[in-house]
Formats: structure tokens, sequence, C-alpha cells
């Protein structure tokens, strides 16, 4: 269960260093994409 929630908590929390509104909101929209990619194709 960790490394599984460990990745997907990587893919949708932003980095520290991206702390601005824009840069948190575009990561969330490129995590989504991703996830939608990987959910469809299993």
């Amino acid at each position: 269960f960790v490394p599984i929630f460990s990745a997907l908590r990587n893919l949708f929390v932003p980095p520290r260093s991206k702390r601005s509104v824009l840069a948190a909101h575009i990561h969330r929209l490129q995590a989504m994409a991703e996830w939608k990619a990987v959910t469809v194709a299993i």
C-alpha cells in the first residue's frame, strides 16, 4: 500500500518549490491527464 500511495501522492501534490497558485493548478492538470491516460490503458 505504501509504495502505491507514495507514487500517487507524488503525482498529485506539487513540489514545494512550486508555490504559486498557477504552478499548482498546472501541476494538477498534468497529473489528472497522466492519471486518465494510465487508467484508460488498464
